[in-house]
């Protein structure tokens, strides 16, 4: 997701009162700590099996989960919003008590289930939460298209799966052996999916039951669908290890003259990512994108744009848009690196708004990244600290410096160690994660990573921008009319490299404790301090 008009998503968020509205979501966060009735279960896969009436705007028929126990237990518990209706739970095929209760589902056996495997089907039905404003308050979106076709997307990263079927709720598992989707809708709709496409099957009632089914493990916020008239448009792309990956683009049908932009802009970005980040993840399966009534997101397979995306130029005519790029960049970090929890979620969200100033760096050269990095660094608001702890929810989490301050870590980060060590070190911590992707992530796994790769303990510069407020401050005061005393205060770590522009020429030093003594600069100038913005710093003229 990337951080468009943040501050009135903190404003809806925290503000919009409880009785505005019947299905009101605000309140729901995904993940937070692990409860210990769910810590026991691994999600192995889902089946979900939903009639979609458009016209009523709700959903009717089941969700099967496979799970393994890690131990016995008299009870399974699965999150589910309280306004769907659960009618019966079986468990392998036997029927079992349950108590669906607040957004959880408490399934009860006195003889205990047993440690091992276990199959799950939870029949329910009802009126999914509308969202609000979506992506960032999500649910679902029933509208139409310009040519009164209907249209619905489903978005749910904030409040999590469970407003829709249920689900283990929390970022740390994921289905191992993925999802079958089987939607039915109207016929002359279709559905745009993640995965491969196994099936359309005409029903009697002018209806169809479109199949979609994922291999890969996928975070249960991308387990979603959305429907429209769309037409699909496929090409085949190359990825850099020699594997052909179809692109497929869901798009709506009064939108076709846009199509093969869309896919070139697609296919240049694809090239783009894989120079920093490797292989395309899902070769497996697609290259997706679907248009959808709202701003994009990152879907697995399946990533979303809004119908109004606009581009920018760049030299040689060359468009580009930020959102289309970033929530694609979204396929590396965040859909194949993944956090453990959302107390983490700077590191999706912090190195995909970073690989936006890679974009620039492609399109338009050393000058459009530093452009980049500037307005990256203007928004950093600095409230609170990146990292706040650990098994926090997704409202705890999210705020716009997980993005904007996570994103100039990385900036810093290549300017300590250089290009030479920086680049092919990012691109070792993704490609060094194999299919099946079943790992997750910490802030202190990206630490240690760069601290190994790189022979320093980073630690230090790592707590210091994710885990607290502070900013380094240099103090450049004058004492003559051609010399001034720099003090620094603050320093992240000792020995970070630091320029100093004057009158004679470039002063390379480094930064040290803050008890070190000021810098004496003689210059007939005023004297300019890290002039590439490579720190997060305030320069104080006294």
């Amino acid at each position: 997701m990337r951080p468009t008009f943040i501050l009135l998503f903190r404003v809806i968020l925290y503000f919009l009162p409880l009785q505005l509205c019947a299905q009101d979501i605000s309140y729901m966060s995904s993940g937070g700590k692990l409860k210990p009735l769910q810590a026991i279960m691994d999600i192995r896969h889902y089946t979900l099996a939903l009639d979609v009436d458009i016209d009523q705007k709700s959903i009717d028929g089941y969700a099967e989960i496979k799970l393994i126990l890690s131990r016995p237990s008299d009870t399974l518990l699965f999150d589910l919003i309280h306004f769907l209706d659960v009618k019966k739970i079986l468990v392998d095929a036997a029927v079992e008590n349950f108590n669906h209760a607040g957004d959880e589902i408490y399934i009860t056996n006195h003889a205990r289930f047993s440690a091992g495997v276990h199959v799950v089907r939870i029949y329910y039905g009802g009126h999914p939460p509308v969202a609000v404003r979506p992506p960032w308050l999500g649910g679902f979106t029933w509208t139409k298209d310009r040519e009164g076709n209907p249209w619905m997307a489903i978005n749910c990263q904030l409040q999590g799966a469970k407003i829709y079927f249920p689900c283990k709720d929390h970022p740390s598992d994921e289905p191992d052996e993925g999802v079958d989707l089987y939607i039915t809708i109207p016929r002359g709709l279709s559905v745009a999916g993640p995965g491969l496409l196994q099936s359309v099957k005409r029903e009697a009632n002018k209806k169809a039951v479109w199949h979609w089914k994922t291999n890969y493990t996928i975070s249960n916020y991308c387990i979603v669908f959305n429907i429209g008239k769309y037409k699909v448009f496929t090409r085949n792309y190359l990825t850099c290890d020699g594997h052909t990956v179809p692109i497929q683009l869901y798009i709506l049908e009064q939108d076709t003259a846009r199509a093969k932009h869309l896919l070139d802009v697609k296919e240049r970005d694809t090239h783009i990512l894989e120079k920093y980040f490797g292989e395309y993840p899902w070769v497996r399966e697609k290259i997706g994108v679907a248009e959808v009534p709202n701003s994009g997101m990152e879907h697995q397979t399946m990533i979303t744009f809004m119908d109004s995306l606009i581009f920018t130029k760049f030299p040689g005519n060359q468009d580009y848009s930020a959102v289309y790029f970033h929530e694609y960049a979204h396929e590396w970090w965040a859909n194949k690196i993944t956090n453990k929890d959302w107390a983490h979620m700077w590191i999706q969200e912090g190195i995909a708004t970073y690989a936006e100033a890679l974009a620039m760096r492609e399109l338009g050269g050393e000058k459009a990244y530093d452009s980049a990095i500037i307005a990256l660094r203007a928004g950093i608001r600095n409230e609170k600290p990146v990292v706040q702890g650990d098994a926090l929810g997704m409202k705890d989490e999210y705020n716009g410096d997980i993005y904007s301050k996570g994103a100039f870590l990385m900036h810093t980060l290549r300017s300590i160690l250089g290009d030479s060590i920086f680049f092919p070190a990012l691109k070792k911590f993704i490609t060094g994660v194999k299919y099946p992707y079943e790992q997750f992530f910490t802030t202190d796994d990206v630490q240690q990573f760069f601290s190994k790769e790189t022979g320093r303990d980073l630690q230090p510069l790592f707590d210091f921008y994710l885990r607290t407020t502070h900013m380094t401050t240099m103090s450049l005061r004058r004492t003559g009319p051609d010399t001034y005393y720099l003090l620094i205060t603050d320093v992240p770590m000792r020995g970070l490299p630091l320029d100093i522009v004057t009158s004679a020429g470039v002063i390379h030093t480094t930064m040290e404790a803050a008890t070190a003594k000021p810098l004496k600069i003689t210059s007939t100038t005023l004297p300019i301090p890290d002039p590439g913005d490579h720190y997060f710093k305030k320069v104080v003229y006294q």
